[in-house]
């Protein structure tokens, strides 16, 4: 069975508790379920990580080269996350970078990604709908296993 690699990073893993207003009421399990329904029907499952500390966070890049690919939500690490990038530059498979809210209607600090140039693809905005849209974008560009 292949894998996803879903990627969390710091303050995810309390979604649904913060700030609701912002990122939504869905929580991370509500997220990897929705993610895991999307891809099940190609035969793929989720593995799902979500850290507090970059260094983490690289550590399961730098494991997950086997996976077909990533959804990745760096939360505020989009921003100076540059050893995260480091490990994305180096993680063979396409990834989509997620962010609930739409960074660029936020604080102008928010308005840059170090990772986006490095990603197959970007959803901003659309809440826990990004991850699902990430999911089929995905599905559509890994070839399916013969």
């Amino acid at each position: 069975m292949s894998e996803l690699l879903l990627l969390n990073g710091p303050n995810l893993g309390i979604l649904g508790r913060r700030e609701p207003e912002i990122y939504g009421t869905d929580t991370l399990a509500d997220v990897e379920a929705a993610v895991a329904e999307e891809v099940a029907g190609r035969g793929w499952k989720v593995v799902s990580v979500q850290r507090e500390s970059e260094g983490q966070l690289i550590e399961a890049v730098q494991d997950a080269y086997d996976t077909v690919g990533a959804i990745v939500n760096p939360g505020a690490l989009m921003i100076a996350g540059w050893s995260l990038r480091d490990a994305l530059a180096s993680y063979p498979r396409p990834f989509v970078e997620v962010h609930l809210s739409n960074v660029w209607a936020r604080e102008s600090f928010r308005h840059e990604s170090v990772l986006a140039p490095l990603a197959s693809g970007v959803i901003v905005g659309l809440g826990a709908l990004g991850y699902r849209l990430a999911a089929r974008a995905l599905l559509a560009s890994v070839p399916a296993a013969r």
